[in-house]
């Protein structure tokens, strides 16, 4: 697998996404928000990570207004 920055990840045993800052070889550079708002860093080797696909919620909401209007 092949990350590059700004590519959200996510620990392959669970967790809260997390964001590729730096790939530096095998070893990633992560960046995450914590629970009260606090910015985190973090190596991980790479073989600890799997790429989530994130979902543009905003093009599903306009393919849906313009479902709504052709009923019209």
């Amino acid at each position: 697998m092949e990350l590059k920055t700004g590519d959200v990840v996510m620990l392959k045993s669970g967790g809260q996404p997390l964001t590729v800052a730096e790939v530096k070889g095998d070893d990633i550079v992560c960046l995450w928000m914590g629970s009260e708002g606090d910015l985190f860093r973090e190596t991980l080797p790479l073989a600890t990570l799997e790429r989530l696909e994130i979902e543009d919620h905003d093009e599903d909401d306009e393919d849906e207004e313009e479902d709504d209007e052709d009923d019209e």
